[in-house]
């Protein structure tokens, strides 16, 4: 980002009677950081997502301060602090269950490069990603090098005022994302600001800026030089939000669900349904709504059914057996993801039990049904089933049934199965040896 760029952004302070930030809405640990980094003459200021959520009226969870303190200092400061990251250092502040994130003002560094790679500071690849930024700079350099102008804004807690440094202010009053900078270099440094802008689009509900949007679409597949183990953290991040549904449709739209899932978006593109994974994404936005939580693997379960589905039905077309081609469709479509996003084992495991579940779940003949209703991942492949069934994949009657299995107690549950004997594979049984008579 040149001079030229920085010249059009000029520093404004916005006074405590023009602005609604209340310190009541700040958490008592943030302000404890503040107080004690300005007491001890450092300058330090609330910044980021806890201003802009406070300036439209929220109560954020999470406060992060930048300062003139270097990590080190800011670590000497607070005896329960930790220094964290090679890749940018900051401190984390910890107080009981809350972490309060300390970063020093970072510079431009544009002027810092240095022959010596050793002292250099900051670095990019051949394609203009940023591979280690630890220059500090001024507060204003700190503001310049931010994504977004609506996560540029500084909270002082000493005056009340509220410092925007690249017109933020005006457009979180339009409702706007919009990159500091020059979009396709902001993108290049770093691409996953590409799925930054699509989640915040979605969490805020505003729409991306005009410059901001225009490159996003042709610079998508940058995505894939991104490590995969980071992009499955930042996969988490779009869908567990509480706005799942909405990212999936911006990231449709500005091709970025291609890197994230390349089979999927390859099998739906090949005319396989996406109903599966729109009522799970609403499923799951609803319990975040309600303060539930939601598992990784469910998740990914449910991005990838389209391209497991796709697979599974080609194997059996070409000959294979339903459960063998089941469990190599499996296979190939877990080793295929992790290489656009790490699935660590601990969810891929889950996963492939929830997607085997779904065959064994229409069987309930004699012992199976309590076989089935013991197995860990019971729970999560019932919850499956029942989006499939909304999604309309498969005929509505077998959930409702295993609703009412689970309630039942015992003598209900004995009923329940005598009930599917007299009308299901049994009666079978008993017309084949009539048949060959």
């Amino acid at each position: 980002m040149g001079d030229t760029q920085t010249q059009t952004y000029q520093r404004r302070e916005i006074p405590r009677d023009q602005h609604n930030v209340s310190r009541s809405v700040i958490s008592e640990p943030a302000k404890k950081v503040l107080s004690r980094l300005n007491n001890a003459g450092y300058e330090a200021y609330l910044v980021g997502g806890g201003v802009r959520d406070i300036l439209l009226g929220g109560k954020p969870k999470d406060f992060d301060i930048a300062t003139s303190a270097t990590p080190e200092e800011v670590h000497g400061l607070f005896r329960n602090s930790r220094l964290i990251g090679r890749r940018f250092r900051i401190v984390h502040v910890l107080f009981g269950r809350e972490v309060i994130e300390v970063t020093t003002f970072r510079g431009n560094a544009a002027d810092a490069e240095d022959e010596d790679e050793q002292d250099d500071d900051r670095r990019t690849s051949e394609h203009g990603l940023l591979l280690r930024d630890n220059v500090y700079g001024s507060m204003e350099e700190d503001a310049l090098r931010r994504d977004f102008t609506v996560n540029a804004l500084y909270y002082c807690i000493r005056d009340f005022t509220v410092v925007d440094f690249a017109n933020g202010m005006e457009d979180l009053n339009k409702r706007q994302m919009r990159l500091i900078g020059d979009p396709e270099t902001r993108y290049r440094e770093d691409p996953v600001r590409m799925l930054r802008a699509v989640r915040f689009a979605a969490k805020l509900g505003f729409d991306i800026e005009a410059n901001t949007k225009a490159p996003i679409r042709t610079l998508a597949p940058l995505l894939t030089h991104i490590p995969p183990a980071r992009l499955f953290e930042e996969v988490l991040k779009l869908f567990s939000a509480g706005y799942g549904e909405a990212t999936y449709d911006l990231l449709r739209e500005y091709n970025l669900l291609a890197p994230l899932f390349p089979e999927t978006v390859a099998a739906i593109d090949a005319g396989e349904s996406d109903e599966l994974i729109r009522r799970a994404l609403q499923n799951t936005d609803r319990r975040i709504a309600i303060g539930k939580s939601v598992t990784p693997y469910f998740l990914f379960a449910a991005m990838l059914w389209p391209a497991l589905q796709a697979d599974w039905r080609k194997r059996q077309d070409n000959g294979e057996p339903v459960q063998p081609a089941l469990h190599q469709a499996i296979g190939k479509v877990i080793g295929q993801q992790i290489q656009a996003t790490s699935i660590p084992k601990r969810f891929s495991g889950p996963m492939k039990e929830i997607w085997e579940l779904q065959m064994r779940l229409p069987r309930r003949q004699g012992k199976r049904s309590f076989v089935t209703l013991s197995h860990p991942r019971f729970r999560a492949a019932y919850d499956f089933l029942l989006v499939r069934e909304e999604a309309g994949e498969i005929e509505p009657g077998l959930g409702q049934w295993w609703t009412e299995f689970q309630e039942a107690d015992e003598k209900g549950q004995e009923k329940m199965l005598s009930q599917l004997g007299a009308s299901g594979p049994k009666k079978r049984r008993r017309k084949k040896p009539a048949n060959k008579a």
